[in-house]
């Protein structure tokens, strides 16, 4: 089997093309639309069982078993598992909140410990703390 991993944009994981140049980010792959010349990101032995007949370095598995979320959703500052396992849990690893980013932990609704700074003095509750609204 031919190494596929490669480095999409931000640093996220992708998928290699069969033209060793083109990296197309792991959410991108299956999902109908060819992103390689020669459409293999989207062939029925890598898209036939989603997501076990992707190769692993595309999949993060949530704290529950029963989903899974693209490698290149963890640790995207969104709550794609529903749980938060992808941005907070153990085995996401996720680096601290960056300059763009609010810490306060935990949040409600579509994050998990960040929020995006426009976000800040919004009149919107986004902290269980109300600290996006009073500290930050």
């Amino acid at each position: 089997p031919v190494n596929r991993f490669c480095a999409a944009s931000n640093n996220r994981t992708g998928f290699l093309c069969d033209d060793r140049v083109t990296c197309v980010p792991a959410s991108q792959v299956c999902d109908r639309l060819s992103n390689c010349r020669n459409g293999e990101d989207e062939q029925e032995e890598l898209c036939g069982d989603v997501p076990n007949s992707l190769p692993g370095h595309l999949v993060f598995r949530c704290s529950n078993p029963t989903f899974w979320v693209y490698a290149d959703q963890r640790c995207n500052g969104m709550n794609d598992c529903g749980d938060c396992s992808d941005e907070m849990g153990s085995s996401a690893a996720c680096p601290p909140c960056g300059s763009e980013w609010w810490s306060c932990s935990p949040v409600l609704y579509e994050y998990c410990s960040c929020i995006p700074r426009r976000l800040c003095r919004d009149r919107v509750q986004h902290c269980h703390s109300w600290s996006d609204e009073y500290i930050c």
